[in-house]
């Protein structure tokens, strides 16, 4: 129970510096799941906000779906879904790997494409832990949140939350 309250408060705080991101003005240009043209990053900040708000669950093949099919089958939807669904690490080691790709780049910012699958990556890694029965794989995914989350931090702040040196 204790670490659904936990997941639950990261999935807030994730949320939060991803809007955090688009209210300061460092994305700029368009989502890549924006489908509608004059859509701005505030529409699909805001539409993100509500597909995930209306709760998710992850099928029996990994794949996130919405509860709300109607959200689901809204052009705005289902550009969501294929981004979260095929466009972001499924796997501990893949999700590490980007990571550790993530950190390789150093002081550049990332792409807009790139912070927002860096954010939808950790989503689905917090569900995934969410769900994880297993208390070694639990931290594994909790490990692994936690580098995804310090690499959002250095991207909007420039520092990161801890150093593992």
């Amino acid at each position: 129970m204790e670490v659904k309250i936990h997941l639950r408060i990261w999935q807030q705080v994730i949320l939060c510096l991803w809007l955090e991101q688009v209210l300061k003005g460092v994305v700029t240009v368009e989502s890549p799941t924006s489908q509608i043209a004059g859509s701005s990053v505030f529409d699909d900040a805001n539409l993100m906000f509500e597909f995930l708000l209306g709760g998710v669950e992850m099928d029996q093949d990994s794949n996130i779906v919405l509860f709300d099919k109607e959200m689901a089958s809204m052009r705005q939807g289902r550009a969501f879904l294929a981004q979260i669904n095929d466009n972001i690490p499924r796997s501990l080691s893949s999700t590490v790997q980007m990571v550790i790709s993530l950190k390789d780049q150093g002081r550049r910012p990332l792409t807009p494409a790139q912070f927002e699958t860096l954010v939808l990556s950790m989503v689905y890694t917090a569900y995934r832990a969410k769900h994880q029965r297993v208390k070694e794989d639990l931290e594994a995914s909790g490990g692994a949140l936690l580098q995804l989350a310090n690499v959002t931090v250095h991207q909007l702040r420039g520092s990161y939350l801890f150093n593992y040196a």
